[in-house]
């Protein structure tokens, strides 16, 4: 594209400086012609006068000698009467060309070896008629036309190449997005998808690097979407696997109880490659799309009927508050199962049998506050736990149950904390915001501090309608 619009840029310059350069020259030419005919038509005017008083031989050559053209300039006065004809100077025109001027009346000009004369008819007072011959030698006409077109090609050429270096300007600044443009569209396609085109040059090429920025982003998005996705899925799978773990646990000995519990752990060691396949790109925050929600105490009311089972048989003490009325929260049902499911899937794995477990639901007037505590060992590193792609802490953790339930809180403006508990292990709190605002720094993660037994006491700073 950028020798292209060179030359083009090249072509046109050249046809308009020929246009106008050609006729240029030819006028140049003329006016040299002109000016060199305007002189010698001066020189016979001086002679003129001298010519109507005397026809005297000597006095004309004095004339025409203080005319200082004696060389070039020549007079032809014919006989009259008892007078001679005179003929004064070098005569290069031919006899017919002077007869025809003398009887026409009127100066004309003729072409001579070396040049041209002009030929000027003057009337004496005899009533004759004198030609003054004025040669013109070629050297003449063309004095200061070879300078003029020298000026006049150099001007074209000058023309020629500035608009050959604005072409070529205007073709980098041209070419140079387009060629970024496939450059990224490369990189793209080799899988780069951090290949992003600066958003530069014309009009058009700018609105080519949007368009394909954006497809850029979109592509990435749906990329981490799969991947969550395919992550969240084999996730969820973990809630039936606990299940089936721990009734492989109590099927006793034999060779049908190896078996199955061989078959299980299998079955757990896939999902968690699949889990740690799906996390290898960061994940997308993807927000609840419009008229999504649920109610939060009937979600937790029916997980919690789900392990509660799963809980009497293992001994674990299990208790629920803040469930009595309808809590709308701004998040999908499946979400929210999915968030808790991840975290008392947690507390299964990584708790002794017998350990005690509640889950508190506070509602506010800006927010919802779901807490999920055990009485289990804690969390040494929270702040690892939180980590996508880092262990909770205990061994065998993919670290993704708690990534699940702090991309749910993040999809309302709200967050995640982790702390300790009154009962003395791990104490997750969601916060999820109910107007959709950035969340508010709210102190040191994890800070928590113990009242008196029995009585669950955070210092989350909460909204002041919460109870």
């Amino acid at each position: 594209m950028r020798w292209a619009l060179v030359k083009v840029c090249l072509a046109v310059t050249t046809m308009v400086v020929v246009a106008f350069a050609v006729p240029l020259g030819l006028v140049i030419r003329e006016m040299a012609r002109d000016r060199a005919f305007s002189n010698a038509e001066r020189e016979a005017a001086a002679v003129a006068p001298a010519l109507s008083i005397t026809t005297d031989r000597d006095q004309l050559e004095r004339v025409v000698a203080s005319a200082g053209s004696d060389a070039g300039m020549a007079v032809h006065i014919p006989a009259s009467g008892d007078t001679a004809a005179v003929d004064l100077g070098r005569r290069r025109a031919a006899a017919d060309d002077i007869a025809t001027v003398r009887r026409l009346g009127r100066a004309s000009t003729s072409e001579v070896p070396g040049g041209s004369t002009l030929l000027q008819p003057v009337a004496l007072s005899s009533g004759e008629i004198a030609v003054v011959e004025v040669y013109v030698p070629d050297a003449e006409v063309t004095n200061g036309l070879a300078t003029a077109w020298a000026v006049l090609a150099g001007v074209g050429l000058a023309l020629i190449v500035g608009s050959v270096a604005v072409a070529d300007r205007l073709g980098v600044r041209m070419v140079r997005p387009a060629q970024r443009l496939v450059e990224g569209a490369h990189e793209l396609g080799e899988g780069k998808l951090g290949a992003r085109v600066p958003e530069e040059g014309p009009n058009e090429l700018r609105l080519a690097a949007v368009a394909f920025n954006s497809m850029a982003d979109q592509v990435v998005q749906l990329l981490a979407n799969e991947r969550e996705l395919a992550a969240d899925l084999s996730h969820r799978l973990r809630t039936p696997l606990t299940v089936l773990r721990l009734n492989a646990a109590s099927l006793g000995d034999g060779p049908a109880a190896e078996q199955t519990r061989a078959a299980v752990a299998q079955l757990e060691g896939e999902v968690d490659k699949i889990i740690r396949t799906a996390r290898e790109a960061k994940p997308q925050t993807v927000a609840a799309g419009p008229g999504a929600g649920c109610d939060a105490a009937e979600v937790v009311r029916e997980r919690m009927a789900f392990w509660s089972a799963l809980a009497e048989d293992e001994g674990r003490k299990v208790r629920v508050a803040g469930v009595e009325r309808p809590v709308r929260i701004p998040v999908a049902r499946a979400d929210l199962a999915a968030a808790l499911d991840a975290l008392l899937g947690n507390v299964f794995r990584h708790t002794a049998e017998g350990t005690a477990f509640a889950v508190d639901v506070h509602n506010g007037e800006d927010a919802v506050i779901v807490l999920v505590s055990d009485a289990g060992p804690g969390i040494l590193d929270p702040e690892a736990a939180m980590a996508r792609g880092r262990g909770s802490g205990s061994a065998g953790s993919t670290g993704l149950g708690l990534d699940i339930v702090r991309r749910l809180a993040e999809s309302t403006g709200g967050d995640v904390r982790i702390g300790s508990s009154v009962l003395g292990g791990t104490e997750v709190r969601i916060w999820i915001q109910l107007n959709g605002r950035a969340p508010v720094r709210r102190g040191h993660r994890g800070a928590v501090r113990r009242r008196r037994p029995g009585r669950l006491v955070s210092t989350f700073n909460r909204p002041r309608s919460l109870p």
